[in-house]
C-alpha cells in the first residue's frame, strides 16, 4: 500500500528533476503548501499577457471537480506570494471559488524568475505569437538560438523565425494578435527595418490587406539566385560581406520564401553590389578585350535608363554595340525529357508525343552545338551579353554586322533630356506630342482618383439592388488580375479574356462583358474559396473563413472529408484514452495525498 509520505517523496523527486532540467542548476527538496489565494498575486512582469477565456472556463470546471492536479510555483515578496509559474491555474482556481491552492515556494533572483517564467510559458502550446517572439528575444540576450531551441524543445528554424518576428513594429503586431496577419507574413514584414515597416503600414491604410503586403514585400526583395554577382564573394563590397552569411538574407531567418530560398531584403546593399558587379564587368571587358553587349534594341535606345547604360559604356572607352548591331551564338543546353515535360505541362500530350518533341529538340540542339563549336572559325569573337536592368550576363560568341556608311551606330543623348531649342523641328514635334500624352495620363490618374473618392463617400456599398452585370464583370476581372497567379491563369482561365493580342484595355473589358457568363463568375469565386483559407494556427474550428469553407465543401466531398475526419478521430480517441489513464493515476495520488 502506498503511504502519504511515500507519495510526497515521489512528488518532490519528480518536481526537483524537472527544475534541474529546466535551469541546469541544483535545487533543494521541494515542499507543497496549500496557500490562501488571497495571499497570492500575479507577477506584473510576467511575459504572458493573454489568456483564452473559454479555455480558462474549461480549466475552472476541471479544478472544481478534481482540484489542482499540478501545484503552482511562487516566491515570497514583501509579505505575500508572487506567482512564478501557474498563473492560468491560479486564475481558474479563483473562478472555481477555491480558497486555497497547492503551491511550491521557491527562492529566485529577479533575473532567474523572468527566465523561468519565459521558458515555462514557451513550452505551452497556446502562447500568443508576438509575446512568444518577445520572450525568445529576451532569452537571446543570454543564449544562442540553438541553446534556446534545445531548452524549449523546438527547432532552430522556429526560434530564428520568432526572433525575427520580435522585430515587427507594434502596428503590425496588432494584426498578428487579432489573427488577420499570419505568422509567416509577419516574419516576412519583420525582415525590413522599422522605418521601412512604418512606410508599408502607412501605404496599406487602415484596413489590413495580406495581398497588398505580399506585393510590397515582393517589390522590395531580390532573388539572390538571379543576382548578377557572386553571392559568396566577401570582397565585392567588403563592409557588406558575403550574401550567404548576411542577416538580411531571408535564408538566414528561416524558410520564409521556401526551403533555403535566398532572398535579399536590403535593397540599398543589393543595388550597390549590382552596380559594383557592372563596373567589374566593364573592367573585365577592357582588360581581356571582350565585346560587351547590352540587351538593348535600337527602338529602345531613347529610354532614359538605356541612355545611362550607353553613356556609361562610352565614358569607359568602350565601343557601344546593340543587339541590332551584332550576331550572337550562345552555348546550347542539351534537352531532357524532364525539361520537355515542364515546357508542355499545360498540353494534354501523351508519352509518345513528348518523346517526339524531345527527338526534335535534340536534333535542333545538335545543329546549334555544331555552329557553336565552329563559331571562332566563322569569324566570331568572345563576348559578354548583359541584361540592361539586372546586369545578369553570360559569355557568348559575337560577330559585328557590317553596315553601310549612311547607317550610324552613334547613340545621342535621350530626346527627353534635351532642351526644345536644341532639337530639330521634327524632334520638337515628337517632344510636344510626348508631353501631351504624359499630361493626359496625369489627368486620367487624377480624374479616376476623384471619381473613386466620390463613390467611396456615397452610400454605394449599402445599395440594396442586386448586382448588375457590369458589377459582376468588374468583380470578376478584379479577382482575376489581383488574385490569380500566372500558372493558375493558364490552367483554369486561359480563355478568360479571349484573344487579347490586338485589343486595347477598354476593348478587352467590353469583349468580356459581351461574352460574360455567370459560370465564369462562379468559377472565379470557387477558385478564391480554395485560395483564401488560412493554415497554420487557423483551422476549421477556430476561424470564420475556414469554418464556412469547410461547411461549403461538405456538399461536394462529404465522403472524402468524412474519411479524413475518421482518421484524425481515431488518433485523437487513442490519445485521449491514454491521457484519461494518466489523469486517473494522478487523481488517485491526490486522493492518497489528501487522506
Amino acid at each position: 500500500m502506498t503511504t502519504k509520505a511515500s507519495t510526497t517523496r515521489k512528488r518532490r523527486s519528480t518536481t526537483t528533476t524537472a527544475k534541474k532540467e529546466l535551469n541546469g542548476k541544483k535545487v533543494p527538496a521541494l515542499q507543497i503548501e496549500n496557500i490562501p489565494i488571497g495571499k497570492i498575486k500575479p507577477d506584473p512582469k510576467q511575459p504572458r499577457k493573454t489568456f483564452n477565456e473559454d479555455a480558462l472556463q474549461q480549466l475552472s470546471a476541471s479544478i472544481e471537480n478534481h482540484g489542482v492536479l499540478q501545484p503552482i510555483t511562487v516566491r515570497q515578496l514583501n509579505g505575500h506570494y508572487v506567482i512564478v509559474m501557474g498563473e492560468r491555474r491560479y486564475r481558474a482556481s479563483k473562478l472555481a471559488g477555491k480558497k486555497t491552492i497547492p503551491c511550491i515556494v521557491r527562492t529566485y533572483e529577479n533575473n532567474d524568475v523572468l527566465e523561468v517564467q519565459i521558458i515555462e510559458n514557451l513550452q505551452r502550446q497556446d502562447v500568443e505569437p508576438t509575446e512568444e517572439a518577445e520572450a525568445i528575444a529576451y532569452l537571446s540576450e543570454k543564449y544562442v538560438p540553438a541553446e534556446i531551441a534545445k531548452r524549449l524543445g523546438r527547432t532552430d528554424n522556429f526560434v530564428r523565425q520568432r526572433l525575427k518576428l520580435a522585430g515587427l513594429i507594434e502596428g503590425f503586431k496588432h494584426f498578428v494578435r487579432n489573427g488577420e496577419m499570419t505568422i509567416s507574413l509577419g516574419v516576412g514584414v519583420a525582415l525590413f527595418t522599422p522605418e521601412e515597416q512604418q512606410i508599408m503600414l502607412e501605404t496599406m491604410g487602415e484596413d489590413f490587406s495580406a495581398h497588398q503586403i505580399n506585393r510590397m514585400i515582393k517589390d522590395q526583395t531580390y532573388d539572390l539566385e538571379k543576382a548578377s554577382f557572386d553571392v559568396m564573394d566577401k570582397k565585392l563590397v567588403p563592409k557588406a560581406g558575403s550574401c550567404v552569411e548576411c542577416p538580411f538574407n531571408a535564408a538566414n531567418q528561416g524558410n520564409l520564401f521556401g526551403e533555403g530560398k535566398m532572398v535579399c531584403t536590403k535593397s540599398a546593399c543589393f543595388e550597390t553590389k549590382k552596380t559594383k558587379s557592372f563596373l567589374n564587368l566593364i573592367e573585365k571587358s577592357k582588360k581581356e578585350n571582350i565585346l560587351l553587349i547590352p540587351e538593348i534594341r535600337q527602338y529602345w535606345v531613347d529610354d532614359e535608363n538605356n541612355q545611362l547604360i550607353i553613356s556609361h559604356l562610352e565614358k569607359n572607352g568602350l565601343k557601344v554595340y546593340l543587339l541590332d548591331d551584332v550576331e550572337l551564338i550562345e552555348e546550347p543546353t542539351k534537352p531532357t525529357i524532364e525539361a520537355i515535360k515542364i515546357e508542355y505541362q499545360h498540353y494534354d500530350y501523351s508519352e509518345d508525343e513528348l518523346k517526339a518533341e524531345l527527338e526534335e529538340a535534340i536534333q535542333n540542339y545538335e545543329e546549334e552545338l555544331k555552329n557553336y563549336n565552329l563559331a571562332a572559325d566563322n569569324g566570331f569573337v568572345n563576348g559578354i551579353v548583359f541584361h540592361r536592368e539586372t546586369y545578369q550576363n553570360k559569355e557568348v560568341f559575337v560577330k559585328i554586322i557590317e553596315k553601310s556608311k549612311d547607317e550610324s551606330t552613334e547613340y545621342s543623348a535621350p530626346l527627353t533630356n534635351r532642351k526644345m531649342a536644341d532639337c530639330t523641328p521634327e524632334e520638337q514635334i515628337i517632344k510636344i506630342n510626348e508631353r501631351e500624352i504624359r499630361k493626359k495620363q496625369i489627368e486620367n490618374n487624377k480624374q479616376f482618383e476623384e471619381v473613386v473618392q466620390m463613390i467611396r463617400e456615397t452610400e454605394y456599398i449599402n445599395t440594396k439592388k442586386t448586382l448588375s452585370t457590369d458589377e459582376m464583370v468588374a468583380f470578376s476581372i478584379s479577382l482575376f488580375e489581383n488574385n490569380v497567379d500566372y500558372m493558375s491563369q493558364q490552367k483554369y482561365f486561359s480563355k478568360f479574356l479571349s484573344d487579347t493580342s490586338k485589343m486595347t484595355k477598354v476593348e478587352m473589358v467590353g469583349n468580356f462583358k459581351k461574352n460574360f457568363k455567370k459560370e465564369i463568375f462562379h468559377k472565379l469565386i470557387r477558385y478564391m474559396l480554395t485560395k483564401q483559407v488560412h493554415f497554420g494556427e487557423s483551422n476549421h474550428v477556430n476561424n470564420l473563413t475556414n469554418i464556412s469553407f469547410y461547411s461549403a465543401m461538405q456538399g461536394y466531398y462529404k465522403s472524402k472529408i468524412d474519411g479524413i475526419e475518421k482518421e484524425y478521430a481515431e488518433k485523437r480517441d487513442k490519445r485521449e484514452a491514454r491521457l484519461k489513464e494518466r489523469i486517473t493515476v494522478l487523481e488517485k495520488k491526490i486522493q492518497e495525498f489528501n487522506d
